[in-house]
């Protein structure tokens, strides 16, 4: 039985993935035309480091992945151009109201630094239902190394099986599946995820509230 719900933000709690992989594709192009959109799927999910190195082999100039990520950072600050508001998937409080409602507890483990996790909650207002953040910057190795969760079920105070997370990448859902606990992954056609490892697969995050009572035998 769950006594857990454990979020990923970035391509579940806002629609993210796509705006930022726009603003990764024009830099890379710039670097090397011949990169196309498939080409940095792999960003997707990872953590920051997992992402320039991927973004490095993409573009294949001769250039360090720190060389690339300080040079992008320089031009621009992508985290400013984005209204995380109009990104933010507008179904999330009723099904954190809902969660709270069968009194489960609530966490959030995203491969995103603690500055933006904490900016995209407080502005579109669901900072309180989260009691437990954890970021993937706290760690040497993130998504899809499961240490991530390890920690997170800790700060839960339970075990990894009692923790359904909610999850859409190929690394997250590998993270989560390593870690033992239970997933509902969001399906997002748009890249070529891996799934399989999911316990669940969902078109909508409005099926949640299914999910978790036929979790908890309801």
């Amino acid at each position: 039985m769950i006594k857990a719900v454990i979020f990923d933000m970035d391509g579940v709690i806002i629609d993210s993935e796509a705006a930022y992989l726009e603003y990764d594709l024009a830099f890379a192009k710039e670097k090397n035309p011949a990169v196309v959109l498939e080409d940095l799927f792999g960003m997707v999910g990872s953590s920051r480091e997992d992402a320039w190195i991927h973004m490095a082999r993409a573009v294949n100039n001769g250039q360090t992945w720190q060389e690339l990520r300080n040079e992008f950072r320089a031009s621009q600050d992508v985290f400013s151009l984005i209204d995380y508001r109009k990104i933010f998937r507008q179904e999330i409080p009723e099904i954190l109201v809902f969660i709270q409602n069968m009194g489960l507890k609530l966490a959030l483990a995203s491969s995103t630094q603690r500055e933006l996790i904490e900016h995209v909650l407080t502005i579109n207002n669901i900072r309180s239902y989260f009691p437990v953040i954890v970021s993937g910057s706290q760690f040497k190795r993130s998504k899809p190394d499961p240490e991530i969760y390890h920690y997170t079920a800790a700060q839960l105070k339970l075990p990894e099986a009692q923790c359904l997370v909610i999850e859409d990448s190929t690394f997250g859902i590998t993270a989560a599946s390593r870690a033992g606990m239970k997933i509902a992954a969001l399906i997002d056609r748009r890249f070529s995820f891996d799934q399989s490892l999911a316990d669940y697969q969902m078109e909508s995050l409005s099926e949640i509230p299914s999910i978790i009572r036929e979790l908890l035998g309801n």
